[in-house]
């Protein structure tokens, strides 16, 4: 893919660019809607990546193409405004105003954009633009942030100029992801573990559902707000301060307050809590390579994200039902904000070709929609490399 922005660059500029930037998408193995939470979450970079063809500008001028959607526009780095006739350019805005507030140098640029991750599809596509645009930034203009200032970046883009009240997760695996590991955050005081995945009869295996979801437009800042207020229920049945999230409670102490609680805010909260759990579980599984085990978390999340958190729906259900049933697969959920998008299975190794073909014929026969497949191993984080 980096050769062919490479090409398009060319065509659309002349001459070669400068430096290719390749930022991986993501995919959760466990651990959903607990960021936001300052919960535990255990994702890993895949593949499938946004990539930037950048060539550098004497003006302070960002042009760029986004050569998938057939699109071009342009923003100034003295006018951080959304760009409401192409909003993808919003994520690039988003991400030069918050360097500029932090009196970074920005240097004007020619991009072409090209990517492998289906937009709207929980591969955190969004969150990958945004790394990969901040690494252009950097690489222009020969600064570096640390791993974490990055990461607090990229989400206030998503919170505060895109409006979309995500966690931290994304935006910190793809800066940080090491190949072949997955990445265990703690998202309240972001210690991190790179956990080798190490499975020796089994991959992941992500499929798309072919039902788009967008998070803005969604019920994902609705389950934000419960959990808000959820948290805010359980400081004052038990006595205690205004909470900064539901992680400072246990599971126990939801139950004791449950009858005072309505029920879709005990819902939202036992998701949450209970998830935590299954996510610390799971990556001692998979340190111990561990497949049975942590396919049982993965079903059991799902359940938890269907039934309480109330965002899967009908086509990642089917999905994961019919996963569920075919030979070699040991777990199967969600992943990403769910209405739409992803599930991730984990399946025997040996055979994973075959489980992605069955299932994606069975379950076109079952919905009538167009799912697409990925077989990924573990891959690394954002990088620029020269041209």
């Amino acid at each position: 893919m980096s050769r062919s922005a490479r090409d398009l660059f060319h065509e659309h500029y002349g001459g070669a660019p400068e430096f290719i930037v390749r930022a991986p998408g993501r995919v959760n193995i466990i651990g959903e809607h607990t960021d936001y939470n300052q919960g535990f979450v255990l994702p890993m970079a895949i593949s499938a990546a946004t990539y930037l063809a950048v060539g550098p500008r004497s003006d302070e001028r960002i042009d760029a193409v986004a050569a998938d959607l057939g699109r071009q526009g342009a923003i100034t780095l003295t006018d951080f405004d959304w760009d409401l006739s192409e909003p993808w350019l919003d994520y690039i805005t988003g991400v030069a105003k918050e360097l500029s507030a932090m009196n970074c140098p920005l240097s004007g640029a020619n991009v072409v954009i090209t990517s492998t991750l289906p937009i709207a599809a929980g591969l955190s596509s969004s969150a990958s633009l945004e790394m990969a645009a901040l690494k252009m930034f950097e690489a222009m203009s020969g600064f570096s942030l640390e791993d974490d200032e990055a990461a607090h970046l990229g989400q206030r883009v998503e919170n505060e100029f895109i409006g979309v009240n995500s966690g931290i997760m994304d935006q910190y695996v793809i800066r940080t992801a090491r190949e072949g590991h997955a990445l265990f955050l703690d998202c309240r005081g972001l210690e991190i573990e790179h956990v080798p995945v190490t499975f020796q009869e089994a991959m992941f295996v992500v499929t798309h559902t072919g039902v788009e979801r967008g998070l803005a437009d969604s019920g994902y800042n609705e389950r934000v707000a419960d959990c808000g207020d959820a948290s805010e229920h359980l400081a004052r049945a038990l006595g205690r301060e205004r909470p900064s999230s539901l992680r400072e409670f246990t599971v126990a102490e939801l139950d004791e307050v449950r009858e005072t609680m309505r029920d879709q805010l005990y819902r939202r909260a036992r998701h949450v809590l209970t998830e935590n759990v299954r996510t610390i579980e799971a990556c001692k599984a998979m340190k111990k390579g561990n497949a049975e085990t942590l396919g049982a978390l993965m079903n059991a999340s799902h359940a938890s994200l269907r039934d309480d958190y109330e965002v899967t729906g009908p086509a990642l259900d089917a999905m994961t039902e019919i996963a569920r049933t075919l030979p070699g697969c040991y777990g199967s959920r969600m992943t990403g904000a769910g209405f739409g998008g992803c599930a991730v299975s984990l399946t025997a190794k040996d055979g994973a070709q075959e489980f992605a073909e069955s299932l994606m014929k069975a379950y076109k026969e079952r919905t009538g929609n167009e799912g697409v497949t990925l077989l990924s191993d573990p891959a690394g984080g954002v990088s620029a490399v020269p041209c």
